[in-house]
């Protein structure tokens, strides 16, 4: 009898765990260019250095951020970037470069992004990061086990991009940022309400605005223009 009880338990449990599920909802985007677009045709074709940063840290574990490894980074990051070049209308050539932790140990990498800064008309440093409070996930997680997750538990995730503009010379010539959050609600049932609101699409559309919004800025302002 004792047997069979643990076997019901251990069933139950599972169903529960089966049938939980999450459902992801980003903020608006603090910052948002709220200006009309305007195209910058008819502009001389400029060259464009893009230097990337992702960076994590998990507050309250994490002594520093941390850069991303290439495996780490949001998926798909790439066809993200190709698609808001679309906003800029005189970009004639463009490199990109990844800056990760082990370039600490790798002068050849750092020797080849600073002589790509030398050979581009501008310089666009952008970073990416992504932040989380351990306490509050540590204690997020402990009531969704204790509840058995019947009771709907926010997970909350910061996300913010900075891009630096520079001339040729290494000269500022203007600051962007934009911040957003994500939150993800943990409980049972909620897997009816998943396939509309995944936690994957939400944060790459975070992403995708990020850059779409900060580059219509940039073109609407007309900044990438020789002097």
């Amino acid at each position: 009898m004792q047997r069979i009880n643990s076997k019901l338990l251990i069933i139950g449990f599972s169903l529960i765990f089966i049938i939980s599920n999450c459902a992801s909802f980003k903020s608006e985007i603090k910052g948002r260019f709220a200006s009309d677009v305007e195209k910058n045709y008819g502009a001389d074709g400029v060259s464009v250095f893009f230097i990337f940063s992702h960076f994590r840290q998990t507050k309250g574990y994490d002594a520093i951020p941390k850069l991303d490894s290439q495996r780490k980074r949001i998926s798909g990051f790439d066809d993200f970037f190709q698609d808001a070049l679309n906003e800029f209308s005189n970009i004639k050539k463009y490199s990109t470069f990844t800056n990760y932790a082990s370039d600490v140990n790798e002068p050849q990498r750092r020797a080849a992004r600073d002589s790509l800064k030398q050979i581009h008309d501008f310089v666009m440093k952008i970073k990416f990061t992504r932040e989380k409070s351990f306490a509050k996930s540590f204690l997020g997680s402990i009531a969704s086990t204790v509840s058995l997750t019947l009771f709907p538990v926010p997970y909350t995730q910061s996300y913010s991009v900075e891009l630096e503009l520079l001339d040729s010379k290494g000269r500022l010539i203007k600051n962007y940022s934009r911040k957003a959050s994500l939150t993800k609600w943990v409980q049972t049932f909620l897997i009816f309400i998943y396939p509309f609101h995944p936690e994957k699409r939400k944060r790459e559309e975070i992403y995708v605005e990020f850059l779409h919004d900060i580059f219509r800025q940039i073109e609407t302002e007309k900044a990438l223009k020789q002097s």
